[in-house]
């Protein structure tokens, strides 16, 4: 699969089927991430991978009470002590959901939930933010295309407001 591809058939999945990810691929999804690009090379963050069902249950609160949390057959979350960090995380997690595609696996970036509750759950250390959860897992659903603006509604060129045409 082409990356054009992949990126064409990315969907936030929402059900999973109840399988564990092979560690073999768990692990090329996180060497996909590792490979990511980072400031300064720093690679200054951490990615906590929930594969524990009752860990993944006790994120649901913690994740907006979004069943499918639970469901999945990992919970990623983005962990760094800086703020400029989590450009790096969101990076490094779209490199891990390209490859996901490829490989036949789907996620979710999660966008509601609660830093604190998943820290504590974790045991993330006081000095670290959690900064971005995603779900991963085989999907039990294949959602549709959905619509997106013309290039000429997000984008300009030159200056603000000037037409991309």
């Amino acid at each position: 699969m082409e990356v054009k591809d992949a990126i064409k058939a990315r969907r936030s999945i929402r059900e999973y089927q109840s399988k564990d990810i092979p560690r073999d691929v768990l692990e090329e999804l996180l060497d996909a991430a590792r490979l990511a690009p980072s400031s300064s090379n720093l690679q200054a963050w951490n990615i906590v991978v929930v594969t524990d069902d009752a860990v993944r249950s006790s994120l649901v609160p913690a994740s907006g009470n979004q069943s499918f949390v639970g469901q999945c057959s990992a919970y990623l979350v983005g962990v760094a002590e800086d703020d400029y960090n989590a450009i790096d995380l969101a990076i490094a997690l779209d490199h891990l959901s390209l490859r996901a595609v490829e490989l036949g696996l789907g996620t979710c970036w999660i966008g509601d939930f609660d830093p604190e509750m998943v820290k504590n759950i974790l045991g993330i250390p006081g000095n670290q933010k959690v900064h971005i959860c995603m779900t991963l897992g085989y999907p039990a659903q294949n959602p549709s295309t959905r619509n997106r603006k013309q290039l000429d509604e997000l984008f300009s060129r030159d200056k603000w407001g000037s037409k991309w045409k």
